[in-house]
């Protein structure tokens, strides 16, 4: 992976870039995570795609500047974004926040989206979760002991988490104004309305891959995606939490790259 910035409206932007093939495929992680977050399965996608990973506006290494971090705001940024990179037509996946981000920008630009997977995305939840509450004040208080557990609660397996995960969040929610963009992204998301008629403007093939013990997002939101977008895949990764794509990357891939190439 080789590690990249552009400037987009006088920020700076980091990505993670990988692969050579002249099919690209964006990930777009979640709330307060990172382009690291897909270091599992970034291996594993790179010889059947260019794959292309970016630090949201607002978290990662990427600037946080101050701003109202709504839906529509990380939705332009992905406009942008790939305007500035000048990918046309990639295949998109997002998670969590990411989901909600990636539906949204679909939803009004089908047909710039080869295939779209969402991953256990935000969006239809209008109330908090014991999980989600951890996750918060890891964000606003971080330190390795409120992150271990955060994360400990949101994969749901029991399993020990790995340290770097951990560690890397701390150190991430540390810098200037993380906190500010952590926040004004969790207000904006709350405040936003509805996503289901959105939903039903997209025509893009469409996978849903959500954890079957996902304490973040549970799974029964599955549903409302699924039946609201027109051609819609699903499938349940059973024993993972919130991000089975750090849980079971094998099996994630194996179900991502059936989907997009159909092997």
């Amino acid at each position: 992976m080789e590690e990249k910035f552009l400037e987009i409206d006088g920020h700076r932007i980091r990505y993670l870039e990988s692969g050579a093939s002249k099919n690209t495929l964006v990930l777009i992680h979640g709330l307060g995570a990172s382009a690291e977050r897909w270091n599992h399965v970034i291996p594993l996608l790179e010889d059947n795609f260019r794959v292309i990973v970016p630090d949201l506006i607002g978290f990662g290494y990427s600037d946080k500047p101050t701003a109202d971090y709504t839906p529509d705001f990380f939705s332009d940024f992905l406009e942008k974004f790939f305007t500035a990179l000048n990918i046309k037509r990639p295949n998109l996946i997002g998670s969590s926040l990411g989901g909600q981000i990636s539906a949204e920008y679909t939803a009004s630009h089908s047909e710039n989206i080869e295939k779209l997977i969402l991953v256990s995305p935000a969006g239809m939840m209008k109330k908090s979760t014991p999980a989600l509450d951890a996750y918060i004040m890891a964000a606003l208080y971080p330190d390795v002991i409120s992150a271990k557990n955060a994360f400990e609660m949101m994969e749901g397996s029991g399993k020990n988490v790995e340290e770097n995960i951990v560690s890397g969040f701390v150190e991430r929610m540390q810098l200037p104004n993380a906190k500010l963009a952590f926040m004004s992204t969790v207000l904006g998301l709350k405040n936003s309305e509805s996503i289901t008629s959105k939903l039903q403007s997209i025509m893009t093939p469409t996978l849903i891959i959500w954890g079957g013990d996902d304490p973040v997002i549970p799974i029964n939101y599955a549903d409302d995606f699924v039946s609201a977008i027109q051609d819609c895949r699903f499938f349940r990764m059973d024993g993972c939490g919130h991000t089975p794509y750090v849980q079971n990357p094998y099996l994630f891939t194996t179900k991502v790259l059936e989907f997009l190439i159909g092997t």
